[in-house]
């Protein structure tokens, strides 16, 4: 038998579904205007500068980012190309590669994120009280480890 969402739950959710969707195109439209960075190059550069080595083997990337193999692989091609990043061999696996960032890389990310953290500021937190940010907290990590 199908459990229907009651009303408010609807009403939640597609509010959900739209903010997600629109503030992600905003931070992605603003992100790409101030730094000729994608909200996916950035994610991909933030994962690599949280790691003391800032470097990370292909595999492990797609898996904390939730993208398919063939996504990623064409995405850091790209990145290549552009010098943000470098595939170097993996002594342990001949056929696996540590993705690193380079110092074009970190220029690029250390010269977006104080205007990416502002922007995030300025559409979602300078709207919401301590208790509202609490509650953000809390009901995105309680589904996120339902679904980890």
């Amino acid at each position: 038998m199908t459990r229907w969402l009651s009303d408010d739950e609807q009403r939640a959710w597609r509010a959900f579904v739209s903010l997600q969707a629109k503030l992600n195109a905003q931070l992605g439209r603003e992100l790409q205007a101030e730094s000729d960075l994608s909200l996916a190059d950035f994610e991909v550069l933030v994962r690599l500068t949280d790691r003391d080595d800032a470097r990370v083997r292909a595999f492990e990337l797609a898996k904390d980012i939730e993208w398919e193999k063939s996504r990623l692989s064409h995405h850091l091609a790209r990145m290549q190309r552009r010098g943000l990043i470098d595939r170097v061999g993996c002594p342990e696996d001949a056929r696996g590669s540590y993705i690193e960032l380079t110092p074009e890389g970190r220029r690029a990310i250390e010269q977006a994120a104080p205007g990416h953290v502002e922007s995030v500021r300025r559409l979602v937190f300078d709207q919401l009280t301590p208790e509202q940010v609490q509650a953000l907290r809390t009901i995105s990590e309680t589904v996120l480890g339902q679904l980890d």
